[in-house]
């Protein structure tokens, strides 16, 4: 009974347009006082120390830095740098600007690791240069959406960082290491739509037009940039620093680069750099802790294992489960964003996930490929929001494009279904 009105709340104030961690907390917050209505405070006492124990982890720490990294590259000039390297390697052509686009994002992913700062970062760049070289709008939004998308796998990812905090049995560089290849072969996979969709509808026409950058000019402007993740993810591998630290340091990094070497970020832009990423970083953060409250509850009110021992009996079987899961989580996410689908169900699916034996890090890695399909599946697509804004179209428009890239993204996450090793050869080849 409670139970149920606890998922009530929640959807109800879902649909009349509460902000998610605020419906999250709400409903959590119901069922606790339901359940205690004997006791003092009704059991209130026990919200706050959730909110606290929600935000009181370590791992947490890195969140805020990388979403500032993000922040930083952007506004120092990096991306621009990167596109023009990019383009002296692939040259001009029809359909070579997506590619770029798709390139460039998958990079950009070894430094800020959140999804919306590459869109917006990549966006700035490549909009631009794809409307210059006679792209559609729309068709540029999909694509700089759908590239950024592989941001959260390609370590380092704010959403793995997440993960393993709600799964203690998956570490951090476990599965920065399980992210690598599935977010390569993501990038690769969205690569070929977008170059086809261009040469089948003749887009691009001025781009073989354009000039091509010098090759040695432009990677000695891009080297500095083309070093950050070296540093980031080869330091985490030396041991030299923890991904936390990673964070810092690919902050003072970035910092370093944007004041001194290209000399893009002045003194007055930093207020408005760390504002940002304080705001963005809170969004998270206050997401994260009222979630805290909402997963407290439903361990409480021992709902998840009556759910567990239904799904397992149900006769489905462990594939026919694995594809219930998967239809579920590609439905949520045309609704909720990636960490609010995290904080929700990942509480519901990992007992379901132990009584499969499935790997962890595996089954994080299946989450988190759901997760990037939903940054560009309309109508709630934070990454397709950021781009499609600086587009200037509107998102229903990118719909004829999207889908494409979101089959090709779809065959990705099937394969890693079908061959966990595409995952887990990384993490077990370096010791994780």
């Amino acid at each position: 009974m409670i139970a149920g009105i606890l998922f009530t709340v929640f959807i109800v104030l879902m649909l009349i347009g509460v902000p998610v961690g605020v419906a999250l907390g709400i409903g959590g917050t119901v069922a606790i006082v339901l359940s205690n209505l004997d006791t003092p405070w009704y059991g209130l006492l026990t919200v706050p120390q959730n909110f606290y124990a929600g935000l009181a982890k370590y791992p947490l720490l890195a969140i805020p830095m990388f979403v500032l990294v993000g922040s930083i590259f952007d506004r120092s000039g990096v991306a621009k740098r990167l596109v023009d390297f990019a383009i002296a390697i692939v040259g001009r052509g029809p359909g070579m600007l997506p590619l770029v686009s798709i390139a460039v994002a998958m990079f950009l992913g070894g430094i800020s690791g959140s999804g919306p700062a590459c869109a917006a970062a990549v966006g700035a760049v490549m909009i631009t240069a794809m409307s210059r070289a006679g792209y559609p709008g729309s068709f540029s939004a999909a694509v700089v959406a759908a590239g950024a998308a592989t941001d959260i796998l390609i370590p380092p990812s704010v959403a793995f960082i997440i993960y393993s905090v709600l799964v203690p049995g998956a570490s951090v560089p476990a599965l920065f290491a399980a992210g690598m290849v599935p977010g390569i072969l993501a990038g690769f996979a969205l690569i070929v739509p977008a170059v086809w969709l261009a040469r089948k509808h003749k887009m691009g026409a001025l781009e073989a037009h354009l000039p091509r950058p010098p090759f040695w000019a432009s990677l000695r402007e891009a080297s500095w940039g083309l070093a950050a993740p070296v540093l980031i993810l080869g330091g985490m591998r030396m041991g030299w620093f923890t991904p936390t630290e990673a964070a810092v340091v690919a902050v003072f990094y970035g910092l370093f680069v944007g004041v001194f070497i290209h000399r893009t970020i002045k003194l007055r832009d930093l207020f408005t750099i760390l504002r940002e990423a304080a705001e963005l970083s809170a969004v998270i953060m206050l997401v994260v802790t009222l979630a805290g409250i909402f997963a407290w509850a439903l361990s409480t009110l021992s709902v998840i294992d009556p759910i567990t021992h239904a799904i397992v009996n149900s006769g489905l079987g462990e594939y026919g489960v694995l594809a219930l899961l998967i239809l579920l989580l590609m439905t949520v996410g045309m609704f909720l964003d990636g960490i609010s689908i995290f904080l929700i169900f990942v509480p519901l699916l990992m007992p379901i996930a132990n009584a499969y034996g499935w790997d962890p890090v595996w089954f994080g890695v299946i989450l988190t490929l759901k997760v990037a399909l939903g940054q560009f599946t309309p109508p709630l697509a934070v990454n397709l929001m950021v781009s499609c804004r600086i587009a200037r179209v509107p998102m229903e428009s990118t719909v004829r494009w999207v889908v494409w890239l979101l089959g090709a993204m779809f065959l990705v996450l099937v394969a890693v279904l079908a061959f966990p090793q595409l995952a887990l050869w990384l993490p077990h080849k370096l010791g994780y």
